[in-house]
Formats: C-alpha cells, structure tokens, sequence
C-alpha cells in the first residue's frame, strides 16, 4: 500500500508577505493589486481577509468592497519563486520522488519511507517543523493512501493542519465530503447529481459504474472509482523535458495566411495542454516553417514571464509567423516551448479568469478522451486555404 504526502502551503504569498513585514501580521492581506486596479484580480488573500468573503479570483474592486480596510499589495513573484525553491530542497530531504503541483504544493510519494519515523503524524510533524526552520512558514500537510485521499486530508485543517487517513479509515471518512470535492467535478457536474438526490460522495456511491459511464462517460468509471477512495494515479517526479513541442507536415503545401494560423492555432493548444499537463510554464516560443522547396527555417521570442495558457502562446507564435511566412507555400509549421519552469503562477501576470477557463476545458477534454471543446480559431476555414 503506497504512502501519500500532499503538503500545501497556508495561503502563501500573503504569508510571505505578512512574514517580511511585521506590520502585516494577523490583518487582512490581498495580494494581486493596488487598492485602486480597475482591472486587477485576487491572486492570494490572508485568512484574516477570507472571513469578509474574499477570495482568489476576485475582482480587487469586490474585494474592496467586501474588506475595505484590508492591505492591497500587488505581489512580488520573484521572491514567492524564491521561496517556493526553498521549500523544494526540504521536500526532497524526505523523497525523491516529488511532483510539484504549483508554486505552494506539492505531492511526495513515501512508499517505504514510513519505518523511519515513528509514525505518520510523526512523519507529517517532521516535514512541517522543517519547512518552517527553513522559510518561517506555515503549511498544511495531509496523509493517506493515493493522491485524492492525501489531497483532501491537507485541505481538512487548514491553516497548520496534519490529518493522517489510514487505509482503513477511507470509507468512513470520505462518506461525510460534499460531492463537489471529487476531482473533476464542478458546478454542471454538481447539478446533474443534485437532480439525482446525490449531494455527498455517500449519496455517489448508491450509483452504478454503469449509471455513471452512460452520463459522464470515461469520467463516470472515475467517480465510481474515487468515490470509494480508489486513485491509481501515481507521484510523478519532476519533469527534465528542456522543451515541448508539436509540427505537423501538411499532405498539400500552404500558402494562405489564414489557413495557417488556423493550423497553428491548434497546434498552440495542444502544446498548451501539455504544459499545463505537467505543471509547467514556457518563457520561449518558436515557430517553426518548412518551405515547399525544403528550406526550413526557427524563429524565437522570449517572453517577460513565463506562460502556459493557450492565448499567450498563441498571440506570440501568431506574430513570428506573421513575420516569417511571406507569401512561400508552407510544407511543415511547428511550435516549440523552451526555459521550462515549474514556477510560472500565471495568475499574478494575467487575469486569472481567463486560466480558469482553460482549466475547466482541460477537464472537459480529458473527461471525454477527446477534444470537445474549441477555441475559434482553431476551427478549418471554409475555403480550405491552399
């Protein structure tokens, strides 16, 4: 039986700051803009600042609304990074085999691990108190069999929590959560099973695999599954991919500008998904051509900051085959992502809004094992482009 940790830092960049500056400390800190952004959103707010409704995703003008005397600070993503690779090097004094979700959370496989501390509470105790001696920071860890189980734990007591579920325990603990806690399920998925008289993953499991597979598809085995706390998806290690990529050769070469901003469009999407697949950000984007006459030819921006949602790669890869394409007819295209991080958290550097989206049709698209939802501009043009 496999041994989970899923560690989660408490609200981490207000914690960061309310540690740097004293003056911050038990009042209601929101990081993602100035008191006065007319378009800034919530990046991360302090506990103080949660009790007035405030949360991640917020516009700053509802915030200020809802907490006018909180302390609006527009966020300094270097030194968070900085932080977060502090944090990092503890993670892999207790595993070496660390996924990294985001910038503040993790999830380390200690398979084996277990005999070396006295128990787990001991084990999760052991983490925590090294993660605050090395960055002054709290973080709320949980414990159990598979990803999920671990994942939820970490999430029951925060801040400063450390709940162990013991293979054992799953059944009876997880009976008690709200279904909306499941992976994959959001609001639509929430109302379909509420027009069931289902509300708690007790209520999912009156279901039948079969039930579920008919309504949801694919994902239905998936619930069926993680409703009984059964995730066979392992921890998996750190990325040493120095660049992802997709090309296609086209059977007809191509001339039409449209035609192939369609095309790489959707290859910009794919490369997307995959970045975001792996908990990465891309700060260089490549295009690649290959003429009719076979000469082919790489071009590169670097970004500001690094990216991993669909439209800033796109606009970026768009503008250098814009610059590039002239009026030759076209062979091959491709796009490539290079200066590879683990910490983009896009959110401080675009409207967080707009990375949700693309979150949410991840999910629709892994859910179906297919592509079922499209941007515009990915769609083939009617004239056919040659």
């Amino acid at each position: 039986m496999a041994t989970i940790m899923h560690v989660d830092m408490d609200s981490f960049f207000a914690a960061v700051e309310q540690r740097d500056n004293p003056e911050l400390r038990g009042k209601p800190v929101i990081v993602g803009g100035t008191r006065d952004s007319k378009r800034g959103v919530v990046s991360t707010c302090s506990y103080e600042a949660r009790k007035y409704g405030v949360h991640s995703a917020m516009p700053i003008a509802q915030a200020v609304k809802l907490c006018p005397h909180g302390i609006f600070i527009p966020g300094d993503h270097k030194k968070y990074a900085a932080v977060s690779g502090q944090i990092r090097s503890v993670f892999y004094r207790f595993s070496p085999v660390v996924e990294i979700v985001s910038i503040d959370e993790a999830f380390l496989d200690m398979t084996g691990c277990e005999h070396l501390y006295g128990s787990l509470e001991d084990l999760g105790r052991a983490i925590k108190e090294q993660i605050y001696e090395t960055v002054s920071l709290t973080a709320s860890v949980g414990i159990g069999p598979n990803k999920f189980i671990a994942k939820l734990a970490s999430d029951y007591r925060k801040p400063d929590g450390l709940v162990v579920v013991r293979p054992e325990e799953v059944w009876d603990w997880l009976a008690q959560f709200p279904v909306k806690k499941v992976w994959g399920i959001g609001q639509k998925t929430a109302e379909i099973l509420a027009s069931w008289q289902i509300y708690t993953i007790a209520d999912l499991r009156r279901c039948r695999r079969e039930t579920l597979v008919e309504r949801f598809g694919k994902y239905g085995d998936t619930l069926y599954q993680l409703a009984r706390g059964i995730d066979p998806r392992p921890v998996e290690p750190e990325s040493e991919t120095k660049s992802l990529g997709r090309e296609t050769t086209f059977e007809t070469d191509i001339s039409a500008l449209p035609k192939l901003r369609q095309v790489l469009a959707e290859l910009s999407a794919e490369v997307g998904y995959r970045l975001r697949r792996h908990g990465l950000w891309a700060r260089t984007i490549t295009v690649k051509l290959r003429y009719h006459d076979f000469t082919t030819i790489t071009r590169s921006a670097s970004l500001p900051e690094p990216v991993n949602n669909d439209d800033d790669i796109f606009s970026t890869a768009c503008q250098l085959l814009v610059k590039n394409a002239g009026s030759r007819p076209v062979r091959l295209l491709g796009i490539y992502v290079s200066q590879l991080t683990s910490f983009g958290q896009a959110s401080l550097f675009s409207d967080p809004r707009r990375e949700e989206l693309a979150r949410v049709m991840d999910e629709l698209n892994t859910r179906h094992g297919r592509r079922v939802i499209y941007k515009g501009r990915q769609l083939p043009l009617d004239s056919g482009g040659k």
